[in-house]
């Protein structure tokens, strides 16, 4: 095989990783797979002006220019590639400084290339030699302890980048030192007797090598992905979960915190509600015994369903209006018909519900707070209202002499239904009477 046929495979073998590089630059957005593109290119420049016929399009000092500044290119991109595979500045941050000289060093002879080659200070053919190989034999001694600081880091894809560089390492020195031995090649002769071959050889093992690594560091990269999504969606369940338990904790904290207070709101009206009522029973004894004696019979009615509530914090409309039929009942026994009760509610609202003894404080309020004479009856209505809203009214003839009040009725109906966490009894003034619109709850 000719070197002009093994040029034709090697050109053709640097494509088709570079091509398969393009596609998982583009599939992963990774910088590392722009460098290596770079690095790829940089050498297909190389042997492009180099080796094939471009050599010819272009002056002598342009083909030496050429043979000695090129692989500097390639390696300057080399040092950022490297960097971003194994993370040098982290992982040997001393060496990382090192390659930042040496890349200052490429820079500077590269300069001093320029200004030789193109004879701006007038051609020196000795001193272009030594220039060359000098630096060829520092990058080989570089070489070497880059590949000693990567095999320290004890990694697979260290190991493989370590071959590859090992790899260009050989190449580039048999390449170097055959084409001192033989300065004049056959181009057109077999591929082996060609020196540049052997550095060809090294590059195409050694972008193999740098591909496996990739493709190795890529799979480590989607395990460690898969890893952490893992760990991150268990983390999340179990957030999760211990949201829910916190959150059912609390919903049961709250419902015996509410039980407790709704129990103690009721313990405060049954003393109040008992005491009203002796006071009642206690003068209809001296006035009239048989009316006692069925106020007694009512009151004890009355209060069952008052013991009976206590155990519940909602009740039916149609329950508790069945317990204002029967304690009002006790109250026109006291008063006559100076207290005139009216209930007029909507058969469709019977089923909602209220928090127990709401009436019973309303109608406790208005006959405590409001003279009832024969001649000025009180009057307390019992309605349904729009919006599916219940009314409790009075006639407002507030007693000359002002009564002790210490609001417990209003605001313990207030709070039953903050606690319950509905909205709250409204209260206002309507011309001569006094309204209070109850909430019912579905």
């Amino acid at each position: 095989m000719t070197f002009q046929i093994w040029g034709a495979v090697f050109t053709g073998m640097v494509l088709s990783i570079m091509l398969l590089n393009v596609v998982q630059w583009t599939s992963y957005r990774d910088r590392i797979y722009g460098l290596y593109t770079l690095y790829m290119l940089a050498w297909l420049f190389y042997f492009g002006l180099r080796v094939y016929e471009f050599r010819d399009w272009f002056s002598t000092e342009t083909n030496y220019f050429v043979r000695a500044v090129a692989p500097m290119g390639a390696y300057y991109v080399y040092f950022d590639f490297a960097d971003a595979i194994l993370d040098l500045r982290r992982q040997r941050a001393r060496f990382y400084q090192h390659l930042q000289y040496v890349k200052i060093g490429i820079i500077a002879y590269v300069a001093g290339q320029l200004i030789l080659c193109y004879q701006l200070f007038g051609w020196n053919q000795s001193v272009y030699e030594s220039t060359f190989i000098s630096m060829r034999l520092a990058m080989a001694v570089l070489g070497v302890y880059g590949i000693y600081q990567m095999l320290t880091l004890r990694t697979s894809v260290a190991r493989i980048y370590a071959l590859g560089t090992g790899f260009l390492l050989v190449g580039g020195l048999t390449s170097m030192f055959l084409s001192l031995s033989s300065p004049s090649e056959d181009w057109s002769g077999p591929f082996w007797n060609v020196s540049i071959t052997y550095m060809q050889l090294g590059i195409a093992a050694e972008l193999v090598c740098f591909t496996l690594a990739l493709s190795y560091r890529q799979r480590q990269v989607a395990v460690r992905s898969a890893v952490m999504e893992q760990e991150l969606t268990n983390e999340r369940q179990k957030h999760h979960r211990d949201q829910l338990e916190a959150e059912l904790a609390f919903q049961r904290l709250e419902k015996e915190r509410n039980e407790i207070q709704i129990r103690a709101l009721q313990a405060q009206v049954n003393p109040h509600f008992l005491f009203n009522s002796l006071n009642s029973l206690s003068a209809l004894i001296e006035d009239d015994a048989q009316r006692a004696s069925l106020f007694l019979d009512e009151l004890s009615s009355v209060y069952r369903y008052l013991l009976r509530a206590n155990d519940q914090t909602l009740i039916s409309l149609k329950a508790e209006l069945a317990f204002i039929h029967s304690y009002c009942h006790l109250l026109k026994t006291r008063h006559g018909d100076s207290l005139r009760i009216q209930c007029a509610v909507e058969p469709s609202l019977l089923n909602r519900q209220l928090p127990p003894l709401t009436l019973q404080l309303l109608v406790e309020n208005a006959v405590k707070h409001n003279s009832i004479l024969p001649d000025k009856p009180l009057t307390i209505a019992i309605i349904s209202s729009p919006c599916d809203h219940l009314q409790v009214r009075n006639t407002i003839q507030r007693k000359t002499v002002r009564v002790a009040s210490n609001g417990v009725g209003l605001s313990n109906i207030w709070s039953k239904y903050k606690i319950l966490n509905q909205p709250l009894p409204t209260i206002h003034e309507v011309e001569d009477e006094f309204v209070v619109t109850l909430p019912l709850i579905n």
